[in-house]
């Protein structure tokens, strides 16, 4: 374990309190299918001493706390909830709310969410096929949802986008249509499935997303169920999103405590920076924290 000589901004993180606070997910049995398997670790308490007990010794400095599917009935509860965090530890430093963007109450939702001065994005996970064998539209192609995305850039807000790589032509017809509101990929589009096949296909469609200028893309989300987290699982995926996305709009994240399922946060950190070992060292700040706290307004 060795602290990186400069200070980390995460640009993807959660806290929750399952014993206070109601995340369906996290309380509800029994529990829902997850890309990596078993989840019952991750079903307790979270909070930012956890979090920085986590990450020790490496200096992560900011951080982005992304909505963690708490109760849909009361997306500004959430908000309300990392209010109060943030004034108790300094934790976190910037948020991605939550909002439904196809309900009627989505005006007044996105109106509350942009007024809280630390919110700088929402996060609604579209309708996604199972497969990319199934080629139906998903939910970006939907009239309502596209009206209430419609909304975000006058309430200056970014969208964070989670979906399958199968979805990314219609993230990038968004995208166009929407020059102004900048979009952040989550979770590296989710390449679970490492066949050769799927990861030229993964490769494609990230390409088309990021043909796109206001398209961004997080580096998270990469471990395999009942599968170690290594570098050498993990490298040509790196390489190939940097690659993609150029330096300049390419961040990377912990998704802690998610991908603790997978490894520990010292073994992703320290995997992450092997990879990118070669880059210049201003790229390598630029990828581990200044494109975050721009990108996400940290400053």
């Amino acid at each position: 374990m060795k602290e990186a000589d400069f200070p980390i901004a995460d640009a993807h993180q959660h806290f929750w309190d399952i014993q206070q606070n109601y995340h369906p997910w996290l309380r509800d049995e029994p529990p829902v299918p997850f890309r990596y398997g078993d989840y019952r670790k991750i079903r307790r308490r979270y909070l930012p001493a956890d979090y920085l007990a986590d990450v020790a010794p490496h200096q992560v400095v900011k951080t982005v706390y992304v909505e963690a599917e708490w109760d849909p009935a009361d997306p500004i509860g959430e908000t309300r909830y990392i209010e109060r965090l943030r004034a108790e530890t300094g934790f976190p430093t910037v948020m991605v709310a939550q909002a439904w963007l196809d309900r009627e109450d989505c005006a007044a939702v996105l109106e509350q969410q942009s007024g809280f001065e630390f919110v700088r994005s929402i996060r609604h996970k579209p309708r996604a096929n199972p497969s990319a064998a199934n080629g139906e539209p998903g939910g970006m192609t939907d009239a309502r949802w596209r009206n209430g995305f419609a909304r975000l850039a006058p309430a200056g807000l970014r969208f964070d986008l989670q979906t399958p790589w199968w979805h990314l032509h219609e993230a990038a017809e968004l995208a166009r249509a929407f020059p102004d509101t900048t979009i952040i990929l989550n979770h590296t589009g989710l390449p679970s499935d490492r066949s050769t096949g799927a990861l030229a296909a993964w490769k494609q469609a990230i390409g088309t997303f990021a043909a796109c200028p206001n398209a961004m893309i997080k580096i998270s989300g990469l471990g395999q169920p009942g599968q170690a987290w290594t570098v050498e699982s993990s490298r040509d995926i790196v390489l190939t999103a940097v690659e993609t996305f150029g330096v300049e709009r390419t961040m990377f994240a912990s998704n802690f405590p998610v991908d603790s399922l997978c490894a520990t946060f010292d073994t992703i950190l320290t995997g992450f920076r092997q990879i990118v070992q070669g880059f210049a060292d201003h790229e390598q700040r630029a990828l581990f924290h200044y494109n975050a706290v721009r990108i996400y307004a940290m400053e």
